[in-house]
C-alpha cells in the first residue's frame, strides 16, 4: 500500500460551538465534565477523519485538565487540530474556550486525544503524516513525542 501524502495541519483543523444548556449542566451548576468529554471527542474524531480519510476510534484521551468553568447559557468554542502522528495514529489538541458576546475567548480546558485509522475491515491503515510550517508546530510535534512514549511506556506497565 502506498504512503499517503502528508498534509498541512490547516486542512483538517476543525471548530465547534455549543451553548451550555441546562441539560449540560451538573449538581454544582456548572458544565458537567462527562458532557464537555463527550464534545472534546467529537470534534477529535472529525479531526482525525478530515486528516486521514477514513473512520476512526478514540485509543486515548490524555491531559483532560480543567482549568475553569462554564455555566449554563455560556457559549462555548472548541477548536481541534492535528499535532502529531504515527504510522496509523493521530494526536489531535481540543482546546476549549468560553465565549463572552463581545467574542473574548478564555481557555477551560486542553485535551489530546489519540485516534487511530481504520479501513472498511476495521483494521489500523497508515495515516498522512503532517506538513510542520512554524516553531510553534515543531514544538507541539516534539511534546507530541514525548507524550507517545509515555503512553507506550503506561502500555508496558499495564495501566
Amino acid at each position: 500500500m502506498q504512503e499517503p501524502k502528508a498534509k498541512r495541519i490547516s486542512e483538517s483543523q476543525t471548530e465547534q460551538v455549543q451553548i451550555v444548556m441546562s441539560c449540560d449542566i451538573n449538581g454544582y451548576g456548572r458544565l458537567f465534565g462527562g458532557r464537555l468529554a463527550e464534545w472534546i471527542d467529537i470534534v477529535a474524531a472529525v479531526v482525525a477523519r478530515r486528516h486521514s480519510g477514513h473512520e476512526v476510534i478514540t485509543v486515548s484521551i490524555d491531559n483532560l485538565h480543567f482549568m475553569a468553568p462554564a455555566y449554563t447559557n455560556e457559549t462555548i468554542v472548541l477548536i481541534g487540530r492535528v499535532t502529531h502522528t504515527g504510522r496509523t495514529s493521530i494526536e489531535v489538541r481540543v482546546d476549549t474556550y468560553v465565549e463572552d458576546m463581545r467574542g473574548k475567548r478564555s481557555i477551560i480546558n486542553r485535551a489530546y486525544v489519540v485516534m487511530v485509522a481504520l479501513d472498511k475491515n476495521e483494521r489500523p491503515v497508515p495515516v498522512p503524516s503532517l506538513i510542520l510550517e512554524n516553531d510553534e508546530q515543531r514544538a507541539e510535534w516534539a511534546a507530541g513525542e514525548k507524550r507517545r512514549d509515555i503512553i507506550k511506556c503506561r502500555r508496558i506497565e499495564g495501566l
